[in-house]
């Protein structure tokens, strides 16, 4: 994918030669003429690096550089006909990295903007990777089933074969996804996430592809899809089993051309991604079902990983629990707790059937609401089971933990009065259907 460079500046003749000058170097380039056009082609496209001339009607380009690091973290060149080392050192502190006077030299020109990229570049790595290895560390746990895991994620990860996570919501999907790119060749590269479950089913392909301006009602500007933002790196796709089947049909073509058009438009564009997916479903299930296309399984399929849930490795949730709350301390600026025998042995028996998710929100809680140094059992909010494995809300301590209790088998009845089916349940709840999917999430409820 080529580099897309913003040039502004009000004189049509300067910002067109330089447009020229980049496109001809194999940049991909847009003008503006104001620092509030900027601010618009900035919020639509995102470019990797801006041009921009001090001096501008209305917002001038210092004020307008202000505007651009509240929202963007690309690169930002000055140039000005009329500079002084007291507008240079101001534009420096602002947040430019260099900054050129006018008449322009083109070889300078390009020269100041490759080196430019090419820092951004290695400043956005060294942040990716930092922020990778944060998450490899909080692959936490010594059983054989975690230590098995992460065995298979590190044979997985410096390939580029398509790997399936399969595993309950909360057991940690996101975090072997992003430790499949981190321990990948393209770790320097994006890692680019979308929720199929989330954005709703008639804008999911201007998500995936994007869309050309126009294309559709609400389609102001031209957008990059996630497919061609992941471009060398990894496209991860969660809830997978969720993606529409038009949509599953586009994705498949992608995958055996690595080609694609935006919605509305014409232009053939190509994309080397590696895709990793993840889903709560059986697969199998739903392509008997005809809801998930066998030969899309089949391509997404090469490399299974199971995450097993955390009831299955409870030696691991002392661990994890000693972990969140390390973490939560110090994020909140709290003494460091510790739980007590009790309190550890109640929690390696419960169920969690929130999994990693509900175990770190409880830890969570503990952190900000608990006064003392030592967490006893009595202080853990862990819901009680009544008859037929529903909460028993009278033994609960407090309104919040009774209502969350409360919604999750309100929730489960209704979803299995309609034998699991998403849109009758979310129809009758009154919530939209990508709500209702956050929402099982975070009460950690899936489909038998």
């Amino acid at each position: 994918m080529r580099e897309h460079i913003l040039v502004v500046d009000d004189e049509l003749g300067i910002r067109q030669t330089l447009a020229d000058i980049l496109q001809d170097d194999g940049y991909e380039t847009s003008m503006a003429s104001s620092g509030e056009e900027a601010l618009e082609r900035i919020a639509a496209h995102q470019p990797d690096l801006v041009m921009l001339d001090v001096w501008l009607p209305g917002m001038d380009g210092l004020d307008t550089l202000a505007r651009i690091r509240e929202v963007s973290t690309a690169p930002v060149i000055m140039i000005s006909g009329h500079a002084n080392i007291e507008m240079a050192v101001k534009a420096t502190k602002i947040g430019s990295v260099d900054f050129m006077e006018k008449p322009l030299s083109l070889d300078k020109v390009l020269h100041r903007v490759k080196s430019a990229l090419e820092t951004a570049r290695i400043i956005e790595e060294n942040a990716r990777l930092r922020a990778a290895q944060s998450r490899i560390d909080e692959m936490i746990g010594e059983s054989a089933a975690m230590k098995e895991l992460r065995a298979s994620v590190a044979a997985a990860a410096n390939s580029n074969g398509r790997v399936l996570i399969l595993g309950e919501s909360g057991a940690g999907k996101e975090l072997v996804a992003r430790s499949l790119h981190a321990g990948s060749p393209r770790a320097a590269k994006a890692f680019v996430e979308v929720n199929c479950a989330a954005i709703p089913q008639e804008l999911i392909e201007s998500e995936l592809f994007g869309h050309e301006k126009g294309s559709f009602t609400g389609a102001f500007e031209r957008k990059r899809g996630k497919f061609e933002l992941a471009d060398g790196g990894t496209l991860f796709l969660d809830e997978i089993g969720d993606m529409t089947p038009p949509t599953q049909a586009k994705v498949l073509r992608v995958i055996e051309t690595q080609e694609f058009q935006r919605v509305g438009g014409g232009k053939t564009i190509r994309s080397d991604v590696r895709i990793i997916s993840a889903t709560n479903k059986n697969l199998e299930e739903e392509i008997v079902k005809g809801t998930f296309r066998q030969d899309l399984y089949y391509r997404l399929n090469v490399i299974p990983i199971h995450i097993p849930p955390l009831r299955q490795r409870r030696s691991d949730i002392p661990l994890l629990a000693d972990y969140f709350l390390r973490k939560y301390a110090v994020e909140y600026g709290r003494k460091a707790k510790s739980l007590s025998d009790q309190a550890l042995e109640a929690l390696s028996f419960y169920d969690w059937p929130g999994n990693i998710r509900e175990l770190k929100n409880v830890m969570e809680r503990l952190v900000i609401m608990h006064s003392g140094e030592t967490i006893d059992v009595s202080a853990l909010p862990l819901a009680p089971r009544g008859p037929e494995g529903q909460s028993d809300y009278f033994a609960m301590s407090d309104l919040r933990e009774a209502r969350s209790a409360f919604e999750h088998d309100f929730i489960l009845n209704r979803l299995k009065e309609n034998g699991w089916n998403i849109s009758r349940t979310a129809d009758e709840l009154g919530i939209e259907r990508s709500n209702l999917h956050r929402k099982l999430k975070s009460l950690g409820i899936e489909a038998p």
